[in-house]
């Protein structure tokens, strides 16, 4: 389990967040540490309340201490790369069909290019419209 703070506006036990990596506003706090402890682009979720409160220059009402764990992802990978257990370099996929179904699943806000990921579970193929070949994955 993880300890970090989090804004109290989003301090809920089970809200799900994506750390999106420290604020140069912060390089002076004191408390920047147990913020910037979680690895930028991961998905957390908030599984303990401590109770501990600190003021915060970025959160208008300041900060909760909280336990987190990370949050596997459901992704749409290239067939060939799935492949439970193997470790994956996530390269964004040559499509911009937003309007798609499955945009989401294939342009994932969690993941950037060259990120590295687990393949834990290997799911149903996937279709697609420009004829890659598709499927659903669960990373950490």
């Amino acid at each position: 389990m993880l300890v970090t703070l989090v804004g109290e506006k989003q301090v809920k036990e089970g809200n799900e967040f994506i750390y999106l990596g420290p604020l140069t506003e912060c390089k002076e706090c004191k408390l920047k540490a147990v913020c910037f402890n979680l690895d930028a682009g991961r998905r957390y979720r908030i599984k303990n309340l401590r109770g501990v409160h600190h003021d915060c220059k970025i959160h208008e009402e300041g900060v909760q201490v909280v336990e987190v764990e990370s949050v596997p992802l459901t992704i749409a990978l290239n067939g060939k790369s799935a492949i439970e257990g193997s470790t994956v370099t996530y390269e964004l996929p040559k499509c911009e069909e937003v309007s798609c179904e499955r945009y989401r699943l294939c342009h994932p806000m969690a993941l950037t290019k060259g990120g590295k990921a687990k393949v834990l579970k290997v799911g149903k193929d996937l279709e697609c419209s420009k004829g890659y070949e598709l499927k659903e994955v669960t990373i950490e």
